[in-house]
This record gives structure tokens, sequence and C-alpha cells, in this order.
């Protein structure tokens, strides 16, 4: 089952928690110019999520991966990344009822090439995720470049995406979507303990956004979001930790406006141990043509006014609040390698968005993931 709807995939819980697969534009690795790899990596990782609503549990993932990096050269690298979906469990047809099985796998495939040069970096990537509904294909470019001092790196990145839409319901066949996004970044050195880093990025899609799993969804034909990030990291000198902050607005023409607030402090302990608590918050306005949920039609749908011609019932498109707690610990066993553990808990309640009271009728939601992971340097 394909999740043609999410209102923004980067900030669901679900979309949180595969973030490590999405295809999207490379991130800023850091606030100088990027430098070659002088030895190979291989990461394992193993994701296990699963939500819950209404007392019931709801969509569970399974999700292995294998993250390659291999130097070529003195000025070459080249990474792939495999990961495997394993998606059970049972979705709501529209607000938080209507709960209905599924079940589906993804297999996503990313690979890319850097060229390193001395004061910056130039990165192609492709990347392909299949579903049994559902086929994404992407391709990426960016590049780096640092001034002669390195303290200023400027980042800009383009990406261009190609998805196929087959859903099992044939509400549509071949259905499809092309999306462009670009993003334009500098990184800033501010001193000896500070690090600052300001994104924008702008996207624009055309297609089906309708969600063909969802009763009464019928959505534009075309998409448009606008992103700003901003990060900011200190170092504490007394006690050797980092507080990574970051704030991030989102905006797009279905009227969701989104604000995120992350932060997390990595704090080495001895014996290459380390411990990262994590705080993430989230809230959200509903899009222009959502329709409430309306207990007096319990157990249908609301019908959505006459003169609409958009119209969707799904959560996700709601105004509401989310925060997630998290905790990483982290094993550095020698000069090869890894291993980390990280845990989170997200909750959504559409009484803690910042603007009004949020959508009525919706059951609180909650989820948790699990994350395992090994890498090691050879």
């Amino acid at each position: 089952m394909a999740d043609t709807s999410s209102a923004n995939a980067g900030t669901t819980p679900l979309g949180m928690a595969l973030m490590a697969a999405a295809l999207a534009l490379p991130a800023v690795r850091s606030a100088h110019a990027d430098s070659a790899p002088e030895r190979a990596s291989l990461a394992f990782k193993w994701l296990d999520y699963k939500d819950s609503q209404l007392g019931e549990d709801r969509i569970r993932v399974r999700a292995p991966s294998a993250l390659l990096v291999l130097p070529l050269s003195g000025d070459w690298a080249v990474g792939g990344t495999l990961t495997s979906d394993a998606i059970s469990g049972a979705s709501p047809a529209y607000h938080t009822t209507a709960i209905t099985p599924m079940h589906d796998k993804r297999n996503a495939l990313e690979l890319n090439a850097t060229r390193y040069f001395a004061n910056g970096s130039l990165t192609l990537g492709s990347s392909v995720s299949r579903e049994s509904d559902y086929l994404s294909r992407n391709l990426s470019v960016q590049g780096s470049l640092a001034d002669e001092s390195k303290n200023t790196t400027w980042t800009a990145g383009l990406a261009l995406g190609r998805d196929r839409i087959n859903p099992s319901t044939q509400i549509v066949t071949n259905e499809h979507k092309r999306s462009t996004d670009v993003l334009a970044g500098v990184t800033q050195v501010l001193g000896t303990h500070d690090i600052a880093q300001l994104n924008v990025g702008w996207s624009s899609g055309s297609g089906y956004f309708s969600d063909p799993y969802k009763a009464m969804d019928e959505r534009p034909r075309g998409r448009r979001h606008t992103t700003l990030l901003a990060r900011w990291n200190h170092h504490f000198e007394a006690s050797s930790g980092t507080l990574r902050s970051s704030y991030r607005y989102y905006t797009d023409s279905f009227g969701v406006k989104a604000h995120t607030l992350g932060l997390e402090y990595v704090q080495p302990l001895t014996q290459g141990w380390t411990v990262t608590p994590l705080l993430r918050l989230y809230t959200q306005t509903a899009a222009n043509f959502y329709v409430d949920a309306d207990a007096s039609t319990d157990p249908f749908p609301p019908n959505p006014p006459a003169d609409w011609a958009h119209y969707t019932e799904d959560q996700r498109l709601s105004a509401f609040g989310a925060r997630t707690l998290g905790l990483k610990l982290a094993k550095q066993i020698d000069a090869n390698w890894n291993v980390d553990v990280k845990y989170e808990r997200y909750s959504q309640r559409a009484s803690w968005t910042l603007e009004g009271r949020g959508s009525p009728g919706l059951a609180p939601f909650n989820a948790r993931s699990l994350q395992l992971g090994v890498s090691r340097q050879f």
C-alpha cells in the first residue's frame, strides 16, 4: 500500500522513522568542504516501528538496511544504501475510523558518486523504490563550495522524481506524479564551539496526490512547498558535550503550515560510550480542503460541502501537534567497530497545535520506533 497522501513525509512519525531511506536530496555533511574518506565503511541498520490508535495497533514496519561507502583513488568515493521494508497492520479509511487490514513490502536502492576538490565536492545520485502499487525513481545532484578559510560553505542541489501509481483498488491505473526539488544553503563556523547552518528548499509537483485507499479523498493535481531549515550546534568545553538544535518551517499550496523544533544533546562518556537524549516538537495547520470529523454521521464519513472540488478526511492533513522523546546509546568498540541503539516515542494530539484547538473528533495517536545499528571501517 503506497502512502501518497502524507502532508509532509519528513514529519509524520513513519516518515521520520524511515528517514534514512527517504529518497531526497543529500544532506549537507559538515561545516567544512567535504574531504574524501580514507577508509571504506559498511553499516547495517534495523528498524522496528509500530503505531497505535483507539487502543489498537495499526501499522508496523520492520526495515533492515545496509550502507556501503568506498573511496576510489584520492578524489572519488561511491556509496549505496539498500533498504527493505515489511509493512503490515491496519490503516483507517477516513479520519481515525474504518480501519482495514493491509500488508506490503518496499525495496529501495540509492546509489551516489562524489568527486572531491580542494574546497568543495560534487555528488551525483540516483534511487529507486518499489512497492506492489507504487514505483518511485529519483535523480539528484548536489555541490558544495567553501571559501579559502573553510569557515563558510555554500551548498546547492537539484532532485527530479518520477512516480507511478497502480493501487489495488483500481480506482486509477498507471497514474503518475512528478516532482522537482531545489536546495540552497550555507554553513558557517562561528567560533571554536559553534556552527550554524541555514537551508532553503523549494519543491513543485504535478500528478496524482490523492490517496486511493481513503474514502472521500480528492486532492489537487499539483503541489508546491517551501521549507526553511536552521541548525545550530554548540559544544560545551566543560562537559565535552554538544547541543544540536534545529528549527524547520514548512508551507505548501494545500494550506498546510508546519513548525518543527528539534533538540539533541550528545554527551560522550567513558570507555567509548555516548548518550544522546532528544526532543522534537511539531505543529501543523489543516489543509484548506480537510473535512472535519462529525460524530453525528458515525459510522459513516461526513459528506464534504457540495461546492468543494477538493476534499480529504485523512488525519495526516488535519490540524494537530506532536512531540517525540528519544534516547540513543552508542559504543565505539575500537578504531573499526561502532554499535548503537535508539528508541523514540511519538505522541500526537489535535489539542497540541499552536494555532486554535486543532481539528475536532480525532483520537490520540501514538507511535514508537526502535533502531539498532552496527558499522565497521576497513
